[in-house]
């Protein structure tokens, strides 16, 4: 069945919990303390309902500026205000903090109900009415509803309950496949079921035996029952307040100000990006100013980091980074209400921007380049992020978790950027077009000047490469890189180097004639190599370190490979690896022996073979055997 979830707001005896208790039949007063005061200290609920399948949710707040956080807690989550204002004292300072709360919240539609009427002249229902009205001007409730009622003689009931009713049909559904988040305002233990839990369904859906995770701590749970305005249930939906009774978890291991949520799709924060704007009546706020931070059913102490300025003034909006004194639970597009360390007084609002944003100082370049905006929509607001990221990138269920929708959802809504590359899976990792081509600029200047000091070397090796540009990179944007490159034919890419397309070796005539010779002496070694320490007779006089240069160069091109102390040529390797695959089928022990005889070699030059073919995998020791690998 519908729900429609409304909050009473108004000062403190205004009649809000007798008006909830007329329409009802529900006292909504529960605790003894508030039935001995006469007043509301914590939140309180019922339900009426309205016909026409749709069940009216009220959530009765503490009207006592004592109580305001309370009040707060109970306010994220309604779809309509009931702003109530008696009739025989008119609109009052808890009045006014309310409405501005309201307002704060982003709260869309609502109805205003002037109570007691049955203590008030028609002359004070006018004036309070009209008070009523200028209050109100240029909000959410200019052109709602007035109406006047009594909870003592019923008047006005009846009109009351039809604008309810119109309010339902005009409030929009809550995001059914959005993530499930449900901030819990009680914890209490039933006899017999144990832990339970309530609060309004923000978005998603909740089935019983499902598991779920209670943020901050951390701490899993799994979902016993559901209970929708006492009534067990196989589904909540969103936009229903409801009782979980929850197993795996004990009631001092949640509370309120706690989110409910599915495992891994949301995440604690400490640092919140969002736009704060100030009421026109607040004084300015500092950077550094410390405040409380009413955030669904959390109250958290916080320091404001103003991003690009030293103050926000009256009325003004500014980019800030609240920093969280302790973890909360925040998502995209949140409506946060701001009140002063001390006195407690309600001095703005903030619409968050990203819940889990990185600390960065104030007056950091490029903040309004790359941050999000309110105004951006999915796919906008997450390339923003990805591209603030570098080229480190971020995954995506921690980018989900950043704009607050399921991760299918995120993907979706990427899949046609252009801005955004999804590389890999488990998880898939996005990087910003722009991170790509900074990194294919990069490998280009990095292998200029790797040739420019190695003139002599075919290639720069791609280890080094990697360590030197991709050292912070995901997996998979090297290879979609260097690809890319190759593609482009702006590089040449082998087996273990990587080169400028245009670069060629161009030798000198003497390091020609040592090329050659030490091919030639290669050669004539044949699997015995040459040592560049003992270089063999007939080697043209040089410079050691030349050879070693020269030597560096037929390593990398190919023509030439280590094993051990030794330089041996290629195909001489290539060919020894044939006839042992040949002689020794894959499984099959290799005869040291008889590789011994087949070489020609002693044992100094049969033991680094060996373990060569150990390297490159064609063979395998175990123990004091040697078995051919298929």
């Amino acid at each position: 069945m519908p729900s429609l979830i409304v909050g009473t707001a108004g000062h403190i005896d205004h009649g809000k919990s007798a008006l909830v208790r007329a329409l009802t039949g529900t006292d909504p007063d529960r605790l003894k303390e508030e039935k001995e005061r006469g007043i509301t200290i914590d939140l309180g609920f019922a339900h009426l309902d309205l016909g026409e399948g749709v069940v009216a949710s009220f959530i009765d707040v503490p009207g006592h500026e004592r109580f305001v956080r309370n009040m707060l807690a109970g306010a994220h989550g309604i779809d309509a205000v009931l702003l109530v204002v008696a009739a025989d004292e008119s609109v009052m300072p808890q009045t006014r903090e309310h409405f501005h709360i309201c307002r704060l919240l982003g709260i869309p539609r609502g109805l205003v109900a002037l109570t007691k009427c049955d203590a008030a002249d028609a002359d004070m229902q006018a004036l309070a009415e009209m008070e009523a009205r200028e209050l109100v001007a240029g909000s959410f409730l200019e052109g709602a509803p007035v109406l006047r009622v009594s909870a003592r003689t019923g008047e006005g009931l009846p009109a009351l309950q039809d604008a309810l009713r119109a309010l339902a049909r005009t409030a929009p559904p809550r995001p059914e496949d959005g993530l499930v988040r449900l901030p819990v305002d009680r914890a209490f233990t039933v006899k017999g079921f144990g832990t339970v839990v309530t609060g309004t369904l923000v978005s998603g859906g909740l089935l019983p035996g499902e598991e779920v995770e209670v943020l901050p701590r951390g701490r899993r749970a799994r979902v016993r029952g559901l209970q929708v305005h006492g009534t067990s249930t196989d589904r909540v939906g969103a936009g229903h307040r409801a009782a979980v009774n929850l197993t795996g978890i004990e009631v001092d291991e949640i509370a309120r100000g706690d989110v409910v949520t599915r495992p891994g799709t949301m995440r604690a924060t400490s640092i919140l990006e969002a736009d704060l704007t100030l009421l026109p009546t607040a004084k300015p706020v500092k950077d550094q100013a410390r405040v409380r931070v009413h955030l669904a059913s959390a109250e958290v102490l916080a320091r404001v980091r103003i991003q690009e300025a030293s103050a926000i003034a009256p009325g003004a909006t500014a980019r800030v980074q609240l920093r969280l004194e302790s973890p909360s639970v925040a998502g995209r597009g949140d409506r946060l209400v701001i009140r002063s360390y001390s006195p407690s007084v309600t001095i703005g609002g903030a619409v968050v921007l990203d819940p889990l944003a990185s600390k960065r100082r104030r007056g950091s370049a490029g903040v309004a380049a790359t941050a999000a905006s309110a105004g951006d929509d999915l796919a906008t607001a997450a390339a923003r992020m990805v591209a603030a990221a570098g080229a480190s990138g971020l995954d995506a269920p921690t980018l989900a978790a950043r704009v607050t929708v399921p991760l299918s959802a995120l993907l979706a809504a990427l899949a046609a950027s252009e801005d955004v590359v999804a590389l890999g899976h488990d998880p898939v990792w996005l990087v910003s077009s722009a991170a790509l081509d900074g990194l294919a600029a990069a490998t280009e200047e990095r292998l200029r000047e790797f040739h420019a000091t190695h003139r002599l070397e075919a290639g720069m090796s791609r280890e080094e490469l990697r360590r030197r540009v991709f050292a912070r990179t995901p997996a998979g944007v090297f290879s979609t890189v260097l690809d890319r490159l190759t593609r482009e034919g702006r590089i040449r890419a082998g087996t273990d180097t990587i080169a400028l397309a245009g670069h060629d070796v161009h030798l000198t005539p003497q390091e020609s004639a040592v090329r050659d010779a030490l091919l030639a002496a290669a050669r004539e070694a044949a699997l015995a190599g040459i040592d560049l320490a003992h270089p063999p007779p007939g080697l043209p006089a040089a410079d050691p370190r030349l050879r070693e240069k020269v030597a560096r160069s037929l390593l990398a091109e190919g023509a030439l490979r280590r094993v051990g102390d030794a330089l041996v040529e290629s195909a001489r390797l290539d060919a020894l690896i044939a006839e042992v695959r040949s002689r020794w089928p894959g499984g099959s022990r290799l005869d040291v022996a008889a590789f011994k005889e087949m070489t020609g070699l002693s044992r100094k030059f049969v033991i680094p073979l060996l373990e060569y073919l150990d390297r490159e995998r064609v063979t395998r020791r175990t123990g004091a055997d040697r078995f051919v690998l298929g």
